[in-house]
Formats: structure tokens, C-alpha cells, sequence
């Protein structure tokens, strides 16, 4: 048995079809194409801006890094030349110090010997009037015509 074609529904049947794609395409279809075109667009975006933001990031932070080791850099040639400064201060004390210690110990070597020599020389002439003295008493005379009988005792 064989059912011949009925063209009459055939044509309904393709023409509401294209009816309704028509009406769903545009209620339907197009607004959602549309609307996961657009959500993958702003993705995209998204995207593209966390990358760039990633890259700033990343560029501020070498920057960062440079800049605090160039800090770093600076802080140590300063305390490099603060050391270097104050160690030359403390040579020069110790250099003052030592020509201070030089000068007040050859004040004092000069001073001693200045006191040695009229020690020296006070015991040279305690000496020879207590030589003249004993003398004079042991032999029971005065010496030279009692010149030398200059201490102030009176016999």
C-alpha cells in the first residue's frame, strides 16, 4: 500500500516551520546567541584586563625590588663612609692623644731633670760644707780662714 503525498500539508507544514524559526529566531534564538556573544566578549575583557593587571603588578614589583635595593646600595656607601669617617676621627684622637702623651711625658723627663741636676748640685754643696765642717771640727780649726764656715753655725 502506498500513500501518496499530500503537497497541500507538506506546504503548511514547511511554511509554519519557517513561520515559527522565524518567530522563535527572533523571540528566542537571536537574544540568546546574542546574549552568550556578549558574555564572552566581557569575559574576554575580564580577561584581557586581569592579565594587564597582572603585568602591572608584576612590573611594580620589580620596581619596587630596584628600588629597595638601590636603597640598600645607598644605606651601606653610607655606613661604609660613616665607619671610614669615624674611624679617621679616632686616628686623629689617638694620634692628638699620643703627641699629647708625648709632649706631657718629655715635660715631665725635662722637669725631673731640671730637679735631678739641682739635687745633684745641692748635694754637692751639702756635701763639701759638711766636709769642710768635719774638718774643721777634727782638727779644731776653722779651714782656710773660716771661709768656709758659710752654714750659720755659731761654735
Amino acid at each position: 500500500m502506498h500513500i501518496p503525498p499530500n503537497w497541500g500539508t507538506f506546504f503548511t507544514l514547511i511554511v509554519s516551520f519557517l513561520v515559527f524559526w522565524f518567530i522563535f529566531s527572533r523571540l528566542f534564538f537571536r537574544p540568546f546567541l546574542n546574549l552568550l556573544s556578549e558574555r564572552e566578549r566581557r569575559f574576554k575583557e575580564l580577561n584581557d584586563r586581569t592579565e594587564e593587571l597582572i603585568k602591572q603588578a608584576r612590573a611594580a614589583e620589580e620596581e619596587r625590588e630596584a628600588r629597595l635595593a638601590e636603597i640598600r646600595k645607598s644605606a651601606i656607601a653610607r655606613r661604609e663612609s660613616e665607619r671610614r669617617k669615624a674611624e679617621a676621627e679616632a686616628a686623629q684622637m689617638m694620634e692628638a692623644a699620643k703627641a699629647e702623651a708625648r709632649e706631657t711625658l718629655e715635660q715631665v723627663h725635662a722637669k725631673i731633670e731640671t730637679e735631678l741636676k739641682a739635687a745633684e748640685h745641692e748635694l754637692e754643696q751639702m756635701g763639701h760644707s759638711l766636709a769642710s765642717e768635719l774638718a774643721e771640727r777634727v782638727l779644731g780649726r776653722p779651714l782656710n780662714g773660716g771661709a768656709a764656715t758659710t752654714t750659720g753655725k755659731n761654735n
